[in-house]
C-alpha cells in the first residue's frame, strides 16, 4: 500500500531509496489517498499524547495504515512509530475508537534471510 504521503517523505530520500518501489509493477501496490477519517485519527493520536504534533505526519501514516487493515505498518522511525510505548499508545486509541490493532515493525524484522 503506497500514498501521497510516501510519496512525499521520498522526495528527499536518496536517489537508491527513490529507485525501490520502480523495482516493482504499479499494479503491485494499491494506492490510498489521505481522508478526513486519517486526519480525525492522527490528530486523535496527538490529542492523546501517543506523539507530539511534530510526528503529525508520523500519525497520517499509522492513521491510513489502520485505517485500511494493513497486515503490517513498517519503518525505520523508531522514535515516533517502531517505539513499543508509542506502538501501545497507537493501538489503545485504536481499540477505544473501534479500529483493530495495527502491528509496527522495523523493515529488518520482515526481510526473510532464508535461515528457517
Amino acid at each position: 500500500m503506497v500514498s501521497d504521503l510516501l510519496d512525499l517523505e521520498l522526495l528527499n530520500a536518496p536517489q537508491h531509496v527513490r529507485q525501490l518501489l520502480h523495482n516493482y509493477s504499479a499494479d503491485k501496490f494499491q494506492r490510498v489517498e489521505l481522508t478526513e477519517e486519517a486526519t480525525k485519527l492522527a490528530y486523535t493520536y496527538i490529542s492523546e499524547k501517543v506523539v507530539g504534533k511534530t510526528s503529525l505526519e508520523d500519525c497520517r501514516h499509522i492513521a491510513l495504515a489502520t485505517i485500511h487493515k494493513v497486515d503490517v505498518l513498517a519503518s525505520w522511525n523508531f522514535k515516533h512509530i517502531v517505539n513499543l510505548d508509542r506502538i501501545k499508545g497507537y493501538n489503545s486509541v485504536n481499540m477505544r475508537l473501534g479500529y483493530s490493532i495495527i502491528e509496527i515493525r522495523s523493515p529488518k524484522d520482515l526481510v526473510n534471510y532464508g535461515n528457517d
